[in-house]
């Protein structure tokens, strides 16, 4: 008889993400029936979601950017390349100023919070963090990008970028923890879900399949990418969560192994392999070339036996 044994299927490792302080405002400790609880007022969810969409539509991070600038001393790296990795380095230096986003496509709004079961805040967290949002985009030169409809065939613009797309999910501790994303029409369309069976899942045609979907990737998300690959899952909403999750580097932090109770894990070796077959497909970054593609991340989840979903995503050129 099998004995009860729970692991959650998300197991990361540590986070190497360099934060910075916003306030000491807003949060406090406080206790209750001998616990220690984390209060948390509305001001701090604003400021925050106000301060990261505004460094997200305007600061790259620093390890994508030098992934840009290894492109220019790469001899394999085509001229095509080369001047696409300029153009995007001096863009991001105008960027860093302020005053015009690295992307015209300031993006959906969209907030992935984990919150501690200790955490308490006796407001709607997801109404705190919109008005950051709306904040920012109603302040800074950004595009409005949501249309509401208002029958099935007539929209208009919000006119501050609102609603954010904001999930929240339990889980224990005192940490109130958030990604922060913007995600433009160009990568968000290059998403795709493939219902596929077992039969995938063999070397001689797991990778063909792989290779085969990043080619119809094209170049109109902006490349290079920074591509996703999630085969397995639970369900088809928790694979496509992942590719975005896994997108964005979230999930870099996993296993490199399997067990059995179902952990995902990245499988570092395949992302080796189908990063070389990206650099081969000859696109580059847009206009020809090797470099079609940053980096390659490929989770594997658990999967019902009649079932195997497999998942494709990209962050773009932006990366934010």
């Amino acid at each position: 008889m099998v004995e009860f044994k729970y692991a959650p299927m998300f197991q990361l490792g540590e986070d190497t993400t360099e934060y910075y302080r916003l306030t000491d405002k807003f949060v406090s400790v406080g206790n209750f029936e001998g616990h220690d609880i984390l209060k948390v007022e509305p001001e701090a969810l604003t400021m925050l979601a106000n301060a990261a969409f505004r460094d997200v539509n305007f600061l790259l991070r620093p390890e994508h950017n030098a992934q840009v600038a290894k492109i220019l001393s790469d001899p394999e790296a085509s001229s095509n390349d080369k001047y696409v990795a300029l153009r995007f380095l001096r863009n991001a230096e105008v960027a860093a100023k302020g005053q015009l986003p690295f992307c015209q496509d300031t993006g959906t709004a969209i907030i992935h919070g984990e919150k501690g079961q200790q955490v308490w805040t006796g407001f709607d967290d997801a109404e705190a963090l919109s008005k950051g949002v709306f904040k920012t985009y109603t302040e800074e030169n950004l595009r409005y990008s949501q249309n509401a409809p208002l029958t099935m065939y007539k929209e208009v613009n919000t006119k501050c970028n609102l609603p954010a797309q904001i999930d929240i999910e339990a889980e224990e501790g005192m940490e109130y923890k958030f990604l922060c994303v913007v995600k433009g029409g160009g990568s968000a369309n290059k998403t795709y879900l493939y219902q596929m069976t077992k039969a995938v899942l063999n070397p001689a045609t797991l990778v063909p399949f792989l290779v085969e979907k990043m080619k119809t990737l094209g170049t109109a998300a902006c490349p290079p990418y920074h591509i996703a690959f999630v085969i397995g899952g639970t369900s088809a909403e928790k694979n496509l969560l992942t590719v975005k999750l896994a997108s964005t580097h979230y999930y870099d932090a996993l296993p490199t192994t399997g067990d059995e109770t179902g952990r995902a894990f990245r499988d570092i070796e395949l992302e080796k392999q189908v990063l070389e077959e990206a650099y081969k497909i000859g696109l580059g970054a847009q206009f020809g070339g090797k470099y079609f593609a940053h980096d390659i991340r490929i989770v594997r989840l658990p999967r019902h036996g009649a079932s195997c979903p497999i998942g494709l995503g990209v962050s773009c050129s932006a990366d934010r």
